[in-house]
C-alpha cells in the first residue's frame, strides 16, 4: 500500500519534472469562501509531507475582513498565531488560467487527541461522513447552484452602489435556447472550464430573471461533492470577470426576482457492498424505510440547523411565501414549493432534495446539516408525517409553531445554539463558534441603515 509520503513524494518529482515552480492552496472558512496563497515547491515538498502554519484569522473575521469581537478561536488576545494546516493532495486541479501552477485544498488539523477540527468546514463534514460510515453507510451528493451574471466588474458596481447594476441578458427567459445560443462561445467555453477543473456539469440553463444561471454539478461522494461545489462558486467568478463580467450567488440580490437557490441531493448505499438504500419500489413514492427515517430526521431538525444552511442576513429575504424557497420544515414527493422534495425514481436516481439551501451558504456546512439531521432520523427510527400536496405556502399558517423556519438570522443562531442535536452532531466548540460568527453578522446589520429606511423615514417622519 502506498504510503502518503510515497503518494507525496511522487507528486512532487512528478511536478519538479514537469517543470512546475509553484503551486496555489486555498481552505475554506466558515462563511465558505476559500482563503490561499502560492507556495514555491521547495515549501509545497516540506508541507505535502507534513503541515505548515496559516494565520488563524481566517476563522476569526467575517467576509469584510472585519475581526470578531464574541469568539474565542481566534482573537487579539491571543495575537492571532498560525494555525497547523495540511493539504489533501486528492484534490489537484490544474487550472486553465494558470499553467504548470496546480492547485490544492486544504483543512485545519486537528488538536492533539482530537479527530476532527471544531471549527474548520471541511473537517465538520468529515466528522459526519465518519459517523455515517460508523453507521455502516456511503453518501453520494450533488449540489445545484443558480447565479446572476451581470455586465459589471467588481469595480464599477461598488462605483453604482450596487444600484442600476446591468443583467448580462433582460427580462426572464427560463430555458431559453436562444440566450444561451446567442452567447454559445461564452457558455461553451465555461462548461470546458469546469470540465478542466474537475467539476463536472451535468446540465447548464438560463433560470428565470435576468441573467441568471443554474449549474447542476455531477453526483459524487460526500466530501468530493462539497469539495466540488466549493471550487465551483470561487472559480464560476474567476472565470466570468477574466471577461468582465461579474457572477453573484447572493441568497437574493432583488426584491423583484426570486432568490438564488443551492439545493443538496443526497442518498445513501450501503458501505461494504455498494448497494443503494433509498429505493424501495413496493414503498410510498419508491422509499425505503431507510430513506423515510432519514427524511423525517432532516424534517425534524431542519428549523434547529436553519443558520448552517441560511447563514447570511439576506438569505432569510429569499425564504419568504412564493420566492421558490421554504418558509416551514415540510416536504412532499416531487412538489418544488415544500423544504425537502422527495424525486422519486430508480434504485440509482431516487434521493431527496435539501432545497432549504441558498447559493450563499457553505457548502461543507450545508452537507453536514443535510445529512447529519438525517442520520439522526434513522438511529431514532422516526416517522414521517403526511406530505404536503400542492402548495406548501397555503398550509404553513395551519403547521405547528415549531415547524415554521426562522424568520431571521438572529433567530436562527439563537436556535442553534440551543440546540443539544447540533451539539452531539457537530461538537459545543463548532455550535459556539458558528453561532457567535452568525450574532456578530446580525449585529453589523442591525446598526446599518438602509435605502428603504431612507426612503420611508427621510422626509415623512
Amino acid at each position: 500500500m502506498t504510503t502518503r509520503k510515497q503518494l507525496a513524494e511522487r507528486i512532487v518529482e512528478d511536478l519538479v519534472e514537469a517543470g512546475t515552480k509553484r503551486i496555489k492552496l486555498g481552505i475554506t472558512d466558515i462563511d465558505g469562501v476559500l482563503r490561499g496563497k502560492y507556495l514555491t515547491m521547495e515549501k509545497f515538498a516540506s508541507l505535502a509531507t507534513s503541515h505548515a502554519g496559516f494565520c488563524d484569522c481566517i476563522f476569526g473575521w467575517d467576509v469584510a475582513d472585519q475581526l470578531y469581537d464574541n469568539v474565542t478561536f481566534s482573537s487579539w488576545d491571543k495575537g492571532f498565531p498560525d494555525a497547523p494546516y495540511r493539504l489533501d493532495l486528492s484534490t489537484r486541479r490544474d487550472l486553465p488560467d494558470e499553467p504548470h501552477t496546480p492547485f490544492f485544498l486544504g483543512e485545519l488539523v486537528p488538536p492533539e487527541g482530537e479527530r476532527f477540527h471544531p471549527v474548520c468546514p471541511r473537517n465538520l463534514l468529515a466528522r459526519v461522513l465518519a459517523d455515517a460510515e460508523d453507521m455502516g453507510f456511503a453518501v453520494d451528493a450533488g449540489f445545484e447552484y443558480e447565479f446572476f451574471l451581470f455586465d459589471e466588474t467588481p469595480a464599477s458596481a461598488r462605483e453604482k452602489g450596487y444600484r442600476n447594476l446591468r443583467p448580462f441578458t433582460p427580462g426572464m427567459f427560463g430555458y431559453s435556447v436562444l440566450r444561451t445560443s446567442v452567447h454559445a462561445d461564452l457558455h461553451q467555453a465555461f462548461l470546458d472550464y469546469c470540465e478542466d477543473l474537475k467539476l463536472g456539469l451535468e446540465g447548464y440553463h438560463t433560470e428565470t430573471g435576468p441573467g441568471v444561471m443554474e449549474a447542476c454539478l455531477r453526483v459524487a461522494p460526500g466530501l468530493e461533492a462539497a469539495d466540488k461545489a466549493v471550487l465551483f462558486k470561487t472559480f464560476t467568478k474567476v472565470f466570468f470577470e477574466r471577461r468582465n463580467l461579474m457572477a453573484t450567488f447572493m441568497a437574493r440580490w432583488s426584491e423583484r426576482y426570486p432568490g438564488q437557490s443551492g439545493h443538496f441531493h443526497v442518498s445513501l448505499r450501503d458501505a461494504a457492498s455498494g448497494q443503494r438504500l433509498f429505493h424501495d419500489p413496493a414503498g410510498r413514492a419508491g422509499m425505503s424505510r431507510t430513506m423515510e427515517a432519514f427524511v423525517a430526521g432532516q424534517l425534524r431538525y431542519m428549523p434547529e440547523l436553519c443558520a448552517m444552511v441560511a447563514p447570511t442576513v439576506n438569505a432569510y429575504t429569499r425564504l419568504v411565501e412564493g420566492a421558490w424557497a421554504p418558509t416551514a420544515a415540510t416536504w412532499g414527493i416531487d412538489n418544488r414549493t415544500t423544504a425537502l422534495r422527495i424525486v422519486p425514481g430508480d434504485e440509482k436516481s431516487q434521493r431527496v432534495e435539501y432545497r432549504l439551501a441558498a447559493a450563499d451558504a457553505n457548502p461543507y456546512l450545508v452537507a453536514a446539516a443535510a445529512i447529519a439531521s438525517g442520520l439522526e432520523g434513522i438511529r431514532q427510527g422516526l416517522a414521517l408525517p403526511p406530505p404536503v400536496e400542492g402548495n406548501a405556502y397555503a398550509v404553513q399558517n395551519d403547521l405547528p409553531a415549531d415547524v415554521r423556519l426562522p424568520p431571521t438570522l438572529r433567530v436562527a443562531a439563537e436556535r442553534l445554539a440551543a440546540s443539544d442535536f447540533a451539539r452531539r452532531a457537530f461538537s459545543d466548540a463548532f455550535v459556539e463558534h458558528f453561532a457567535a460568527t452568525r450574532l456578530w453578522e446580525t449585529r453589523q446589520f442591525e446598526r446599518a441603515v438602509t435605502d428603504w429606511e431612507l426612503a420611508r423615514y427621510f422626509e415623512i417622519i
